[in-house]
């Protein structure tokens, strides 16, 4: 028997836990209004190392989709900076049209791919997963640098605007704001991070997270 039995066969199938890369997915889902089925895969657990998972994604992280629905027939998509990109372009959401807004955007997901995700990550990892194993202060200090650095670049692009991008919503900001709010309530780490110094950051993060999509995307494949 497979570990995440299908019962939606028609529908798109995430492959998830609620952490930020697993929210970026989910919360686009609804807010694309895409019907999917979702299953949780407990890292805690290893459950990426199971062959069925293996199967979807062999880099063994989540999230990951499989759209029986895709282009060619079923696919299997796995790093959530592409998966965002495929769900804009099958739907036309959420990814601007006009050619020099597009890049933009990307610009901003790949952003968030190769700086945010990775330095909030290892901010994370030494501040609160790591804190009985590495009692020099230097990771800490230089991922919580960067961090702030990554803030500021933030802080700058959204000063007069709604959204990273103007007035509409994108995959840029969905890409983005769960890993800002990580940064509170996954490390518990707003005044050692100093969010306070960034006010239009946090503005539109509340933005963000006030859209209904995105409270019902953010606990999908949350633990009770």
């Amino acid at each position: 028997m497979a570990k995440w039995p299908i019962k939606h066969p028609d529908r798109i199938q995430l492959y998830s836990l609620a952490t930020p890369n697993g929210q970026k997915v989910s919360v686009a889902l609804e807010e694309m209004a895409l019907a999917y089925e979702a299953h949780t895969v407990n890292i805690g657990e290893d459950e990426q190392f199971e062959p069925e998972f293996l199967a979807i994604n062999p880099n063994n992280k989540i999230p990951a989709i499989v759209d029986p629905n895709g282009p060619d027939g079923e696919l299997k998509l796995f790093e959530s900076g592409a998966i965002l990109l495929y769900l804009a372009e099958k739907t036309g959401k959420l990814l601007p049209k006009e050619p020099a807004k597009r890049i933009e955007c990307l610009q901003w997901v790949f952003f968030q791919m190769a700086g945010v995700g990775p330095m909030f990550g290892q901010f994370g990892h030494f501040y609160k997963y790591a804190a009985d194993k590495c009692q020099h202060p230097y990771p800490v200090e230089r991922y919580r640098n960067e961090s702030r650095r990554l803030l500021g670049v933030i802080e700058q692009q959204l000063q007069g605007k709604r959204y990273l991008l103007g007035d509409h919503y994108s995959i840029a900001d969905i890409a983005i704001f769960p890993w800002v709010g990580c940064l509170d309530w996954g490390y518990g780490a707003r005044d050692v991070i100093g969010m306070g110094d960034f006010p239009t950051v946090m503005a539109w993060y509340e933005r963000c997270m006030n859209r209904p999509a995105s409270q019902k995307g953010f606990n999908v494949c949350a633990f009770a």
